[in-house]
């Protein structure tokens, strides 16, 4: 039996600390300009590419990384740097997610290089969930997908919302309801390619934070998509339809759908741009406290500074802990019995907003300007506990999993 240990292997500080580089290097000089631009930072996704960052072949080490810390590990680096930024990078990959947690291998291996494109010609992939009407209530979802069976084709119609990528993405990945009558259970996702007609961006969101980050409205008029483009394919819906339906005639077991698959694999990840983020301002306000004297000596000399600083620390290292006790669970296959992916989005989430919080604090007027970072680590932290379920939500999973029971 492997000993048990915390400490990452010569591999994974490598990748640690060329991440880190790339994030003090490229990220953080350009993020004060992207957040102000609003607008998709290209040539760093480029750069990135160039480096082997943004690419397949990078993500699928790290998600195949056997302890399960290669992820977690990278998106803390990442947003270390700057969550718009990050974002703007790492955004494919919930795309990517939606595909492997749903798709075939052929599947798989058709659509998620072409998320990624090539150094030469980056491309960018969005999944599309949430809608006007539908965002925490899944159930209430009004995009529809229905089968032409004369030419093997899917039909889908609906607006969808919050959309990182969503317009200017090379591949959608859309979540559409096949049976109303099933709610959530009769949900599935498509794949729907480059330059189908019908696809369209609606309105761009101007956003609190994360603005380097391109979310927007996508629009579905009449959009036809090729039977093979249903994720798992005809035959594997059929099969968990029927089974939805024959359990609802029952009142048996709950039916993960489409949507709820690919959150729960990725909300370890979001946990972990969370503690990046908050690490990011904690490490500011640290340097300040030191260096910032008021009354002859430094700010850190006053408890309640000093103290301010170790509550952080120790929030941070606690919510690293339960976002890689997450990942591992995960990637060994031990099931979260106590809704663990979702306590780790939710801890984390909170305290990435607290420190941040607190980092303003202790630079005072200064950490109110936007010449120095933590204001803009602030207003990016508040995504956290909004984004792929939020903390009311993970709450309500955490609870139903302790309890067994459907908690409203």
């Amino acid at each position: 039996m492997a000993e048990f240990t915390l400490d990452l292997n010569d591999d994974q500080k490598q990748v640690r600390d060329w991440l880190h580089g790339f994030a003090a290097d490229v990220m953080r000089p350009a993020a004060a300009e992207w957040d102000e631009r609003e607008e998709t930072p290209w040539p760093i996704i480029q750069e990135a590419a160039k480096l082997g960052i943004y690419s397949l072949d990078f993500y699928a080490q790290q998600f195949f990384d056997p302890t399960g810390l290669g992820i977690p590990m990278a998106m803390e680096e990442l947003f270390w740097g700057d969550a718009g930024i990050a974002l703007s990078i790492v955004g494919t990959g919930l795309a990517a997610v939606g595909v492997l947690a749903n798709g075939t291998e052929e599947q798989i291996g058709t659509w998620i290089p072409q998320m990624y494109g090539d150094v030469n010609d980056v491309k960018v992939a969005a999944f599309c969930s949430s809608e006007p009407d539908a965002g925490s209530d899944v159930a209430s979802m009004r995009t529809r997908a229905v089968y032409d069976e004369a030419t093997d084709e899917w039909v889908l119609n609906g607006t969808k919302t919050w959309a990182t990528n969503g317009g200017i993405a090379n591949v959608h990945v859309v979540v559409a309801c096949v049976d109303p009558e099933l709610g959530s259970k009769g949900h599935a996702s498509f794949i729907v390619p480059p330059n189908t007609p019908g696809l369209s961006q609606g309105q761009k969101f101007q956003k609190h934070g994360i603005r380097a980050s391109h979310t927007a409205e996508v629009v579905l008029e009449d959009v036809r998509v090729p039977g093979s483009c249903l994720l798992g394919g005809k035959d594997k819906l059929d099969e968990r339809l029927a089974r939805a339906r024959e359990k609802a005639k029952k009142g048996g077991e709950r039916v993960k759908n489409a949507a709820m698959a690919t959150f729960e694999a990725s909300r370890p990840a979001v946990g972990a741009m969370a503690v990046g983020t908050a690490r990011a301002a904690y490490e500011v306000a640290l340097d300040y406290a030191k260096t910032r004297e008021q009354f002859g000596r430094p700010i850190i000399d006053n408890q309640g500074i000093a103290f301010q600083l170790a509550d952080m620390r120790t929030q941070i290292d606690a919510a690293r802990l339960l976002v890689w006790r997450a990942s591992w669970m995960a990637t060994t296959g031990k099931p979260f019995t106590a809704a663990e992916g979702s306590m780790s989005k939710l801890f984390a989430s909170e305290v990435a907003k607290k420190v941040t919080a607190q980092a303003i604090q202790i630079l005072g007027g200064n950490g109110f300007t936007r010449e120095y970072p933590v204001e803009r680590m602030h207003r990016d932290a508040a995504i956290y506990t909004i984004f792929e379920g939020t903390s009311e939500i993970q709450r309500l999973v955490i609870a139903r999993t302790l309890s067994g029971m459907q908690i409203r």
